[in-house]
Formats: C-alpha cells, sequence, structure tokens
C-alpha cells in the first residue's frame, strides 16, 4: 500500500520513512501535493487529522500525518502545538535556533526541568476511514544544547530512557524511544 506522508518536514519523513520501513512512503511532491496547510487545531491530534484528511482528499491515496510538540510542565505545557512556531509568537522569524532560544529563556531561574514530547498520528483513507494513535516520551530541558543529531529541540531534551539529549542518540536509538516512533508503533498495532 502507498501512503502519502502529509508533511513537508524533510527530518520527520525521514523518521517516518525509517520507522514504518516495510511500507512504502512518498512525499506530498511524490504525490503531487503542493498546497500549505494551515494547523488551526487546538491539539496534536486535531492537526495532524486537519492534515491527513486534506491530503487524503487531494491525492486519492491514504494519506498519514503528525502533529508533535514538546510540552514543559513549568511553562504550562507550552510551548506545546505551537512548537514549531513559538518563537513566531513573540517575533517575525520562528525559526528552529529561535524557538530553542525562547524556550531557554522562558526557562532562566526554573528549577522544574520536565518535559515530554507528544506526538499524534493520523492515517486517513480516500473512503474516509481513519485510524489514530498517541505517543510521549518523557524527559526533561537541558541549561544548554547538546549534541549534533536530530532537528528542533532534540538538543534540549534529555531522555529519562536513553540518558542522553535525542540529539547525542542515533537515529535508530532516538526512533526506539520517541514519541513519534510509539506513535507509528501504535499505530502498526491498530492497523
Amino acid at each position: 500500500m502507498k501512503i502519502v506522508a502529509a508533511t513537508g518536514n524533510p527530518h520527520k519523513l525521514r523518521e517516518i520513512r525509517e520507522i514504518l520501513a516495510g511500507m512504502e512512503i512518498v512525499s506530498e511532491a511524490e504525490a503531487g501535493f503542493t498546497d500549505e496547510i494551515e494547523e488551526t487545531g487546538k491539539t496534536f491530534l486535531g492537526n495532524a487529522l486537519l492534515k491527513a484528511r486534506a491530503v487524503a482528499a487531494a491525492t486519492g491515496l491514504p494519506a498519514l500525518a503528525d502533529d508533535s510538540g514538546l510540552c514543559v510542565e513549568a511553562l504550562g505545557g507550552a510551548p506545546g502545538v505551537y512548537s514549531a512556531r513559538y518563537a513566531a509568537l513573540f517575533a517575525p522569524a520562528g525559526w528552529t535556533a529561535g524557538n530553542r532560544a525562547l524556550l531557554l529563556r522562558n526557562l532562566e531561574g526554573e528549577t522544574n526541568r520536565r518535559a515530554y514530547f507528544a506526538c499524534a498520528v493520523a492515517l486517513v483513507f480516500p473512503d474516509g476511514r481513519e485510524v489514530t494513535a498517541e505517543g510521549r516520551s518523557y524527559g526533561e530541558i537541558l541549561y544548554a544544547p547538546r549534541g549534533e543529531g536530530g532537528f528542533g529541540y532534540d538538543p534540549l531534551f534529555y531522555s529519562e530512557e536513553l540518558k542522553k539529549s535525542f540529539a547525542e542518540a542515533g537515529e535508530e536509538e532516538k526512533n526506539g524511544v520517541s514519541h513519534r516512533g510509539r506513535a507509528l508503533r501504535a499505530l502498526l498495532e491498530k492497523l
């Protein structure tokens, strides 16, 4: 079965392909989908469903979308669904380094660094069937970035299970405990 990964993020596409190695996963571009989908959902699952429904309707193929983010206890769960555009809420350009810098600034002097990554995935079929799943990975926010791998907040997220930052972990190691890996494996079990 050919599935369109409803994401324009090359890092997410790579992780989805690695975790679902036995399935044919094509990018939006490979499926001919070029529209921008505004993430207006109030939850990770809401955004995942919004994206998967739009791509399935436009391509006529099953579409898999995820929405994920970092939830920090001391910040009341922020940045949450706004993780990718966290700095953009306060400044014109919300790029990755800006997001990390803002997170560290907002945690200055805070000793409670508990956090988790959350991921919701939705697989929507052209006939309207929908299968969803969620996953989490727990840890804490470091005081400074560590590691060269990963993307987004990975250099700041210290995994309880790996005893290192996601950016210090190898891809297979990270995928084994990550929020996205857990959500996708839970989705496979439902299928």
